[in-house]
């Protein structure tokens, strides 16, 4: 009989313990904050590397994202169907490279309305419905992009201007930046300005048309990405790259790789890894009832053969290699 206590004592131990157990309540698990981003292009290096900065932000405040971009940043309509989806499935923000000033006012005046933040990078929106706006100065880029002009070719000379599209924002400020600082020089003389959209191809063959035109040509200045590609091809296809030169705009693989070639002479570069880091971080102090400002400046620089290899250009040239 001696072993009745202690199976009683073992008993009660059980009884105890499952008590216990029973009380101890599951408290429900807090959901991430959830942004949406929506880009100007899925394709580029500057896409990638403000995709590569807003994901390294994500990570850092413990949110989750997703990705929307047309495949053409001139394709406005179908950038603004993609931002439909996004509010329809209620983020708790959004971060937007709109692809043009005014057609995408209304739709971001939807997020307002549906009381999700809208931040917007690189790009600006006609609308007062955007807590903040990321990106570089364009109009003082243009400006660096002109006086950069001015050293390569002196202060008299033929020039012409590849731009992206007649209303899209960004390059509208760059060309005015850029008019204005060469206008202070009246030997320079703008012999035209042409449209290539997002067609490389179309691009060099506007170069052609160009220096065909115009076979006393001094300089041409790119004022995105594409272009910037077209009209070095161009250019260095006619044997044309001592006497033409070429200010570019942004700093992809192949531009860089022109510019040690002496294809292209300068390119003015922005900071698009700050640009997607900054957005989702705005973003989220937004969500968190913080103050953010309406501006943020990224900052913008010119680089030539000579600054390249620096460290710190280095860093901004190359965000992907730690």
């Amino acid at each position: 009989m001696r072993w009745k206590p202690l199976m009683i004592a073992l008993l009660v131990a059980l009884l105890s313990i499952s008590s216990c157990t029973e009380s101890v309540e599951t408290l429900p698990t807090e959901q991430k904050k959830h942004l949406e981003v929506v880009l100007r292009s899925q394709e580029g290096d500057y896409w990638k590397t403000v995709k590569l900065g807003a994901e390294v932000a994500a990570k850092e405040f413990d949110v989750t994202l997703d990705f929307r971009a047309p495949g053409d940043e001139a394709d406005v309509k179908g950038q603004i169907a993609l931002l439909e989806q996004s509010i329809a499935s209620s983020p708790d923000a959004i971060v937007l490279a709109a692809n043009d000033y005014k057609e995408l006012s209304p739709i971001v005046d939807e997020a307002g309305e549906a009381h999700i933040p809208v931040i917007t990078v690189d790009s600006e929106v006609e609308t007062k419905n955007v807590r903040s706006f990321i990106g570089a100065n364009n109009y003082e880029a243009g400006q660096l992009a002109g006086r950069q002009l001015i050293k390569l070719i002196g202060t008299s000379g033929q020039i012409a201007i590849m731009s992206f599209r007649k209303g899209e924002r960004n390059t509208e400020l760059r060309e005015k930046g850029l008019l204005d600082e060469i206008s202070k020089f009246p030997g320079v003389q703008v012999l035209d300005t042409v449209y290539s959209l997002t067609d490389r191809e179309l691009s060099a063959k506007l170069t052609h048309d160009i220096i065909d035109k115009h076979p006393e040509l001094d300089g041409i200045v790119a004022l995105n990405e594409i272009s910037s590609i077209g009209v070095a091809s161009a250019v260095q296809s006619r044997n044309l790259n001592e006497k033409v030169k070429i200010i570019t705009f942004d700093s992809t693989s192949e531009e860089l790789e022109l510019l040690q070639e002496g294809v292209i002479q300068a390119t003015i570069i922005q900071n698009p890894f700050s640009i997607g880091y900054l957005g989702v971080k705005s973003a989220v102090d937004a969500l968190k009832g913080k103050s953010v400002p309406k501006r943020v400046e990224t900052g913008i620089k010119a680089i030539d053969l000579n600054n390249m290899f620096w460290s710190d250009n280095q860093k901004l040239l190359f965000p992907f290699i730690k």
